[in-house]
């Protein structure tokens, strides 16, 4: 039985119209799927979608990444004196500025630092848990926070250096929401191994034992470094405190390995690197560092620094505190911006 031509012809066109309008779902199928993946949320159930993640911080402008590399790979310093400790470190006594503080009330911020004498210790946060950069990094995986006036920390920081203040920069480090989004492997898993696990803050959290994660921190303690900054802080220097996630080697000696490869790749005799901790115990490795607590209530401050298993923790362990309670003054201790005008009229009227 044969098929007229204009049959066939009449066919020929169906079958080119319904090619075309297939091929156009497939498009639209692929661009919507590749769309929801920045909604995409893993938890303890699975997966599910979560379009408010449009407003987070990690939905920023990528910087740039720098000509040379666009990683920065691990050195290894070789000997026991590799790292020069010669040159003393000293007891802290200042204060602090989050993130918060720059971004909702900057200008009290400038009125603040202007009082302070010169020399004393600033610490400044520089990258936050969301993975979100204050500054202009240079580094290809570095997410520029987009509610940050970029410009006027970088003014702020010029400030304090150029008033001669010993200036230490914050970063979280095992906890980044960005970079655990888009390096998968370097995380902590879920126990469904469904995807990362996700603590109730909804950051995701690296794991120290990975290569890619210590690399990744290193290279932004050494940007930190080169930028001129005296000391390098890094918060979240922890394990989160959940069973819900995949962890099966010693988290303890996983801390004391992570920190002792930071700090010989970054350390440095004229550099101080520090680890914000929630252990006094916690071991420092060899070389030009600092532990520091926060949280923790004047009344507590002995027993705390009764636990400590190095030298001159009045030098070497620093409490982070909000108020300007004088009992912290028997160690290191940087305070709240907020407080410095109680804290300096204080130290006038001794």
């Amino acid at each position: 039985m044969s098929i007229p031509y204009r049959t066939r012809r009449v066919l020929n066109r169906l079958g080119s119209v319904l090619l075309v309008l297939l091929l156009i779902f497939v498009i639209t199928w692929l661009c919507w799927v590749i769309w929801l993946q920045r909604y995409v949320v893993y938890t303890d159930d699975g997966a599910t979608l979560d379009f408010s993640r449009s407003s987070n911080e990690v939905s920023g402008e990528v910087a740039t990444p720098m000509v040379a590399s666009a990683n920065i790979p691990i050195y290894y310093n070789e000997g026991a004196n590799a790292i020069n400790t010669s040159n003393e470190l000293t007891q802290l006594n200042g204060y602090y500025i989050t993130s918060e503080m720059f971004q909702n009330d900057l200008d009290n911020v400038l009125l603040q630092v202007a009082r302070l004498d010169a020399g004393t210790p600033v610490m400044i946060d520089m990258k936050g848990p969301y993975g979100s950069f204050f500054y202009s990094s240079k580094l290809s995986d570095a997410v520029i926070s987009q509610s940050t006036n970029i410009s006027a920390v970088a003014d702020l920081v010029s400030k304090l250096r150029t008033k001669g203040f010993y200036t230490i920069a914050r970063i979280s480090a095992f906890r980044d929401r960005s970079f655990g989004d888009t390096h998968v492997s370097s995380g902590l898993y879920m126990l469904s191994r469904a995807g990362l696990w996700m603590d109730q803050g909804g950051m995701y959290w690296l794991d120290p034992t990975n290569a890619t994660a210590t690399t990744w921190i290193a290279s932004v303690v050494l940007e930190l470094k080169e930028m001129g900054f005296d000391e390098v802080l890094l918060a979240d220097f922890c394990f989160p405190n959940s069973d819900k996630y995949i962890f099966n080697g010693d988290k303890d000696a996983a801390l004391q390995q992570a920190a002792a490869t930071l700090m010989s790749s970054c350390g440095a005799e004229n550099f101080t690197l520090s680890f914000c901790v929630d252990n006094a115990a916690f071991p420092l490795p060899e070389g030009r560092c600092r532990l520091y607590m926060e949280g923790v209530d004047a009344g507590s401050i002995q027993t705390k620094a009764s636990q400590v298993t190095f030298d001159d923790p009045e030098i070497r362990l620093v409490f982070l505190s909000e108020n300007g309670d004088t009992r912290y003054d028997q160690y290191g201790v940087l305070r709240s911006l907020y407080v410095a005008e109680e804290v300096e009229a204080r130290k006038e009227n001794q």
